[in-house]
């Protein structure tokens, strides 16, 4: 086994706080991982609030430096450098998996954290930690001449957001609509500007216009402003909704013009509603999507590593996790926290 540090939620409404724990030794097939970056996600929180008595360790975004590989692994060597997700197994045999896209493995994906592998019965910890142990399937290589603090949001956010952009066309004569503007939003709009789609940026507060602009929007929606809602009736082809608050997507189903498909990628609390009709007419489709398999997380990494794009990002020492989950329950972040995982820790 492995000694391994990691900041842990060990009791009920506490911090986090550093804890000792062991990965397991490398099969053939896996890879070790020295983690050097590792975003902090929205997901975190949840996750941290609704654990339960097992210690968690959260984290499913990093980048790092292979330390060790297996005897059966071919495509790293020691020294690389890499990133993770937050997928780190399937089963391999099903449709999905077969198909790359092991986000959806009949069986249930193996997590980055807050899982059991079915392999040997070890819950998962995740990249709040020193070093992380996971099959070289799962391990993408670093793209050259990107920061690896600001690509590790892309393990995540990146995916989630490149994935239904693709899958529903965004590109050249397309008109796009980011619901949202955090840590997946900013993220969907460089990307749907990268694809060639014309963007428009929906938020709730007008000192955001300027940024979405500057990230690649070619307009800006005020939400709140109903005149400016209506006017979008019948525009969209593709709405992409990323906000993590309630809210009504009614506006939004407004928004989209004939065949046109509203996505859901953020998960905000509550159940989310919708008239039929709203969807009948005009022959509408309310869809949802999540993460990404090996093949669309590969593809992703090299359209990224393609046009430049990583995430927005403020960077705090490891020591300070538990101010940027603070920040982050508060919004209070733009866009993405990822925490320096190489800094040093009192008393570890």
């Amino acid at each position: 086994m492995r000694d391994t540090i990691g900041w842990a939620a060990l009791d009920r409404d506490a911090p986090l706080r550093p804890w000792a724990f062991q990965r397991r030794d490398l099969r053939e097939d896996d890879v070790a991982v020295r983690v050097e970056y590792c975003g902090v996600c929205s997901s975190d929180i949840s996750a941290i609030r609704h654990r339960g008595d097992d210690p968690l360790v959260p984290g499913h975004e990093m980048t790092g430096e292979i330390t060790a590989v297996g005897a059966a692994v071919t495509g790293f060597r020691i020294g690389d450098k890499v990133a993770v997700g937050n997928i780190i197994d399937s089963c391999g045999e099903c449709g999905p998996c077969l198909a790359g896209r092991e986000n959806w493995c009949a069986r249930f994906p193996t997590l980055t954290y807050g899982n059991v592998d079915p392999k040997d019965g070890m819950p998962t910890r995740g990249g709040y930690s020193s070093e992380y142990v996971l099959p070289a399937k799962f391990t993408y290589h670093l793209p050259a001449g990107l920061d690896p603090a600001a690509v590790a949001p892309l393990m995540c956010a990146g995916v989630t957001t490149y994935v239904p952009l693709k899958r529903w066309g965004a590109g050249p004569g397309k008109r796009v609509g980011i619901v949202g503007m955090g840590g997946l939003g900013h993220l969907a709009l460089k990307i749907a500007h990268h694809l060639g789609a014309e963007v428009v940026q929906f938020t709730r507060t007008l000192d955001k216009a300027a940024e979405a602009r500057a990230l690649g929007a070619d307009d800006v929606v005020l939400s709140t402003d109903e005149q400016q809602m209506a006017a979008q009736r019948g525009r969209f082809d593709l709405i992409l909704d990323t906000a993590g608050a309630p809210h009504s997507i009614e506006p939004y189903v407004a928004a989209l013009a004939m065949d046109g498909t509203l996505c859901v990628v953020g998960i905000p609390e509550g159940d989310l509603s919708v008239n039929p009709l709203s969807l009948i007419q005009g022959a509408k489709t309310l869809a949802g999507a999540g993460s990404g398999g090996t093949r669309e997380t590969q593809e992703m990494l090299d359209f990224c590593a393609g046009h430049r794009i990583t995430a927005d990002i403020e960077i705090l020492p490891q020591r300070r996790v538990n101010e940027a989950l603070d920040r982050l329950a508060r919004n209070d972040v733009r866009y993405r926290f990822v925490l320096d995982m190489t800094t040093a820790v009192a008393g570890v």
